[in-house]
């Protein structure tokens, strides 16, 4: 039988230095469009567009990794099936 785990976790480190980068990020941004010497609305325009790029970046991980659990359950489902009926089947049984 197949003894690939149904859920892979991050570790913990992993974890941390992704919500550190993504600070970190945000931050710079936020200090760049803060520190740009341009009018009120040209800073604010470019505020909305880092929300916005940064709820689409987020919206794109999520579609993308739905389809590959998505994928992995079908195929976990494909081999059972495929694994029963090989089981079940006897070369020696009469017809």
């Amino acid at each position: 039988m197949n003894e690939t785990p149904v859920k892979q976790q991050s570790t913990g480190a992993y974890y941390g230095q992704a919500v550190a980068s993504f600070g970190i990020a945000i931050g710079a941004v936020s200090v760049g469009i803060y520190n740009l010497e341009a009018n009120g609305w040209v800073r604010a325009f470019l505020g909305i567009a880092v929300l916005y790029l940064t709820t689409s970046a987020f919206t794109l991980a999520k579609v993308i990794r739905d389809r590959q659990e998505v994928t992995q359950i079908v195929s976990r489902v494909d081999q059972a099936r495929m694994e029963k009926i090989m089981a079940e089947y006897d070369p020696f049984a009469p017809k």
